[in-house]
């Protein structure tokens, strides 16, 4: 048997985070012992091992409790069921990234039209763009001679 904090530490987490698990429904709140401490069983650090993992693939939280009634009821689900939750999932990571590569891009060619200098930012090509949507027209300030 593990007390909250025990538990934790075993696990690689802190005692918050399995009070938030146990507060999202995908772990069981721990039975007290006669002291009134919670205790944890086996069971427990098997599913919170289970949600961890889980969690470091990128599976959200209603991902991770699907995934766990899946995992409780594995008599009675297919791996075709399982395999869709894991595809799902994979079909948002492939749209984030593509997101993101956008960003990356956009974000580059913002740097790239500003000088980046030291004088204000009064003409700045960054800000002009985001204040009226297009590029900025005008050509790198000029530092030097100013």
């Amino acid at each position: 048997m593990y007390r909250i904090g025990e538990l934790a530490k075993a696990c690689g987490v802190k005692a918050d985070t399995l009070r938030f698990y146990e507060k999202n429904g995908l772990l069981s709140p721990g039975l007290r012992n006669d002291s009134g401490y919670r205790v944890y069983g086996e069971q427990d650090r098997r599913r919170l091992e289970f949600i961890i993992r889980a969690k470091s693939v990128g599976f959200s939280l209603a991902d991770i409790g699907e995934l766990l009634d899946l995992d409780t009821n594995k008599a009675r689900v297919t791996c075709q069921e399982v395999k869709a939750v894991a595809d799902a999932k994979l079909t948002q990571v492939e749209q984030k990234i593509l997101e993101l590569s956008r960003f990356r891009e956009n974000l580059k060619q913002l740097s790239n039209i500003c000088c980046g200098g030291p004088r204000s930012a009064e003409h700045c090509a960054i800000l002009e763009t985001l204040e009226s949507g297009v590029p900025s027209r005008h050509e790198h300030h000029d530092h030097e001679h100013s």
